[in-house]
């Protein structure tokens, strides 16, 4: 049986976050099958029972607490990792949440996971990532800029918007939405759709950055997907739902929006 040992020298260390359920865990599954070392990352107990699992079968899958939200479970996380060895070769940012109902709080608590949990995690790791490293987000179609009026995907779109012009912009949303002027400003009614938005911009911005150190950031949405966020209705399987996801994540250029093997629009 393959056990994760973080003293292997020059391992090639895959982290995915939410990976103790659903879509993550499968993605967990592909990655380990492609030879990578996974790091089956979540806040939840089970992730300890998923990693032994795929043990188990004889999968390099090991689990680590990590809350995406708390910025000190993050920071304990990029420290365990012991240069030179272990560094992480892949980073797949899985983890989020669909709430229901739409006003501030549910706005802020949304994209505290889904964009700024991503965010924070990325940028704790990119000091311990080396050349041909590779970054996925794992992104949604009602994320897709459409769902914003002409003006606002302008700012989206903006060669020059750089982290902190995004986080303004994302920010801006939460207080739109308190003040009850969203909608007049061009904003969706739906908080998980703005923060893969904002995910997708973030992918942009980090592949231009990061072009120059060789490493590789894009964006795929796996579709529909029966979870227990996407319900029994979804027309796709959580397997085929992670194919896509560890595609992307292995061999997607950077830079790109992709769904179903194939390049979107933003």
């Amino acid at each position: 049986m393959a056990m994760t040992n973080l003293s292997t020298p020059y391992r090639r260390v895959a982290v995915v976050t939410g990976g103790n359920r659903g879509i993550g865990l499968e993605i967990c599954r592909g990655l380990a099958r492609e030879g990578l070392s996974v790091l089956l990352t979540s806040r939840a107990e089970g992730g300890e029972r998923a990693a032994r699992d795929l043990q188990h079968a004889g999968l390099d899958v090991a689990h680590r607490r990590l809350d995406v939200v708390d910025p000190a479970s993050v920071a304990s996380f990029a420290a365990s990792f012991a240069l030179p060895t272990g560094d992480p070769s892949l980073l797949v940012n899985n983890a989020a949440v669909s709430l229901r109902g739409f006003d501030a709080d549910i706005a802020r608590r949304t994209l505290e996971t889904n964009f700024f949990g991503a965010q924070r995690v990325t940028e704790a790791l990119l000091p311990r990532m080396r050349a041909g490293g590779r970054i996925t987000m794992v992104s949604s179609t009602l994320g897709e800029l459409a769902c914003l009026r002409a003006p606002l995907r302008a700012k989206f779109l903006d060669p020059t918007l750089d982290r902190d012009g995004l986080r303004a912009l994302v920010e801006s949303f939460v207080r739109d939405v308190e003040h009850g002027r969203h909608a007049a400003a061009g904003w969706p009614s739906s908080a998980y759709a703005v923060s893969k938005v904002a995910l997708n911009a973030l992918a942009r911005i980090l592949a231009r950055e990061l072009l120059p150190r060789g490493i590789t950031v894009n964006a795929v949405s796996p579709g529909w997907v029966r979870t227990a966020m996407g319900g029994p209705s979804a027309p796709r399987s959580i397997e085929e739902g992670a194919a896509w996801v560890v595609r992307a994540a292995v061999e997607g250029a950077s830079g790109i929006f992709l769904s179903d093997g194939k390049t979107r629009d933003w």
